[in-house]
């Protein structure tokens, strides 16, 4: 048993598992919930800037924000989802906490792939030009609306695991 003292997290554990947000979450649980909507933020500025037709800084907007989501889904979704969620599949999806995490595991790759296409089919030249894109708006705000719906799934896993009783009466 750990005394309290300097260096000991507000759970009285470490603090590096110990959350900020003043859940049950582990500090890297709500530092990717932060980057995350920080990012859907980036994102919705990455569509302003292409309305204002300021498309180099549309694009780098854009593009970091694709590439460092790739970052956080390897480091910290993927290894949750392999250790609390995939065990349980399918035998437990009739339950909130696998439900929710297997939707926006399935929703939130094809994000990612889909903004990984855009990033390669409308910034560069390393796909051939049958799969090049042609018709932008349509793809960028298609992929830009299922992030948010992602996003939108990740708070609600974060709060389902992370924040005891919200969702039981």
């Amino acid at each position: 048993m750990q005394e309290s003292g300097a260096g000991i997290g507000p759970s009285g554990g470490d603090p590096l598992s110990d959350g900020f947000l003043g859940t049950a979450a582990p500090a890297y649980a709500d530092l990717t919930l932060f980057l995350e909507l920080a990012m859907g933020v980036g994102l919705l500025i990455g569509a302003l800037l292409a309305r204002l037709r300021r498309f180099r800084q549309h694009a780098w907007c854009q593009s970091v924000i694709v590439l460092l989501n790739i970052v956080l889904i390897v480091l910290t979704m993927i290894p949750s989802f392999h250790v609390h969620v995939s065990p349980k599949i399918p035998i437990r999806l009739d339950k909130a906490y696998y439900a929710l995490a297997t939707a926006h595991a399935a929703l939130g790759g094809a994000a990612e792939f889909g903004g990984l296409y855009i990033l390669l089919a409308a910034g560069t030249s390393v796909l051939p030009q049958k799969f090049r894109i042609t018709n932008y708006k349509i793809w960028m705000r298609s992929v830009l609306l299922l992030w948010w719906l992602v996003l939108l799934l990740g708070v609600a896993t974060y709060l389902r695991w992370y924040v005891p009783n919200l969702f039981r009466k």
